[in-house]
């Protein structure tokens, strides 16, 4: 049974884009939402990322709140590939906490920036998801949250592992040329779709907040 609870942060326009077709997204939600996203990065464990977030904003995935808290979160980048670069904030920060760098078959040791942590889960092409969650649970992570991008959310998601998401929306439409929130699900019919249970709507500014929980919960 899985005691690891994974919460997947979506911040988009109305019609669901993270970005312009040129991976610009900064900055789609306002100023109050990206603070209550540091919030919740201080409240979780783990912060996580894909590799394609890494080399396209460079984030640091620090929790920057007022005050800063006592601990910051592990800092995880899924890079089966071993692309994580040395030059990096992530990889030049090491002295502000743990960064761990999640790989697959194809990415080799000398790959990854001395001090990154490396875990390799799955021999494959890709990250095995289920192996990933076993190894965090071992860790002693309790809760992970899920930054981006759309490849990485439709990962955890079609696995099953996606136990809330917090989705904020911006009041701006970016049309179907920008990055969508999620990638391909593969799925064949609606029946097989996953169902969400909203639990909260919040006003910040001018943003909505929505919380969502597997229906099944």
């Amino acid at each position: 049974m899985k005691t690891l609870r994974i919460t997947l942060k979506i911040a988009s326009s109305l019609d669901g884009r993270i970005a312009l077709a040129d991976g610009t997204s900064q900055w789609i939600t306002s100023s109050a939402s990206r603070a209550r996203g540091h919030q919740m990065r201080a409240e979780n464990d783990a912060i996580m990322v894909g590799i394609g977030t890494v080399l396209a904003d460079d984030p640091l995935l620090t929790a920057r709140t007022v005050p800063l808290p006592a601990r910051q979160p592990v800092r995880i980048v899924a890079d089966s590939r071993g692309r994580l670069p040395p030059a990096s904030h992530l990889a030049q920060s090491l002295d502000l906490g743990r960064v761990v760098a999640v790989t697959s078959g194809q990415a080799t040791e000398t790959a990854i920036p001395a001090g990154v942590d490396i875990w390799r889960c799955g021999n494959g092409v890709r990250m095995d998801v289920a192996e990933f969650v076993r190894r965090a649970e071992a860790e002693g992570l309790r809760t992970l949250l899920i930054e981006g991008g759309s490849t990485l959310a439709a990962t955890f998601i079609r696995a099953g592992f996606v136990d809330e998401i917090a989705w904020f929306r911006a009041p701006i439409l970016i049309g179907g040329e920008g990055l969508p929130a999620l990638g391909a699900l593969g799925l064949t019919d609606l029946k097989s779709a996953t169902r969400w249970r909203p639990i909260a709507t919040e006003r910040i500014g001018d943003d909505v907040l929505d919380t969502y929980v597997r229906s099944e919960q």
